[in-house]
C-alpha cells in the first residue's frame, strides 16, 4: 500500500510481520501480542521495530516500550471506529510518543484532517489515492473548536469580542 507521511509518497521503509512468520533484517511491524510474548527478543534486535495495534487495543498496553517503537499503526476497521483518534491523541499528549503514528484500514477523505489534528502523521492509502486529494483533505477544516495536538489556534480565540 503506498504511504503518505508529512504529505509526500514516501518509501516504507517497516514490513508488515504476521505473527508467525520470521522477522526481516531491517524494520518490522508486528502485532502486540507477537510484541509482548516475544519482547526481549524484539527488543533486543539492532534494527526499527514498530507495533500494530487494533482498534480494541490501547496503546497505555506498550507500556514504557512504546519509546522504544520507531512506529505506532492504528488499525481503523470501519471509518464508523472512532477509536483510533484516542489513541493517536493519547500517544501524543499522556505519553508523550513523538516517533511515526501511521493509520491504516478503512478511514475517509472527510477524517483526514482531525486524524492530523490528533497526530496521525503517515497513512496508508489505497493506489488511487492522489496526493493532490491529500492535500486538499488537510485543508477542509480552516478552524477548529477543540485543542488538539496541531496546536492549531481555535476558533474561540480568534474571536474578538468588543
Amino acid at each position: 500500500m503506498p504511504l503518505i507521511k508529512n504529505g509526500v509518497f514516501v518509501e516504507d521503509r517497516f514490513t508488515p510481520v504476521a505473527d508467525d512468520a520470521p522477522l526481516p533484517e531491517n524494520g518490522a511491524i508486528v502485532s502486540l501480542a507477537r510484541l509482548q510474548s516475544e519482547r526481549a527478543a524484539l527488543l533486543a534486535r539492532n534494527a526499527p521495530l514498530g507495533v500494530r495495534l487494533k482498534s480494541d487495543e490501547s496503546p497505555e498496553q506498550l507500556g514504557d516500550d512504546v519509546y522504544r517503537l520507531s512506529v505506532v499503526v492504528l488499525e481503523f476497521p470501519k471509518f464508523r471506529d472512532g477509536r483510533g483518534f484516542s489513541w493517536a491523541r493519547m500517544l501524543r499528549t499522556r505519553l508523550a510518543y513523538t516517533n511515526e503514528i501511521r493509520a491504516t484500514g478503512s478511514f475517509l477523505y472527510d477524517q483526514i484532517a482531525f486524524m492530523i489534528r490528533v497526530g496521525i502523521d503517515a497513512f496508508e492509502v489505497d493506489e488511487n489515492f492522489s496526493l493532490e486529494d491529500f492535500r486538499r483533505a488537510q485543508g477542509e477544516m480552516s478552524y477548529a473548536y477543540q485543542p488538539a495536538t496541531d496546536r492549531k489556534k481555535q476558533i474561540g480565540v480568534l474571536r474578538v469580542i468588543e
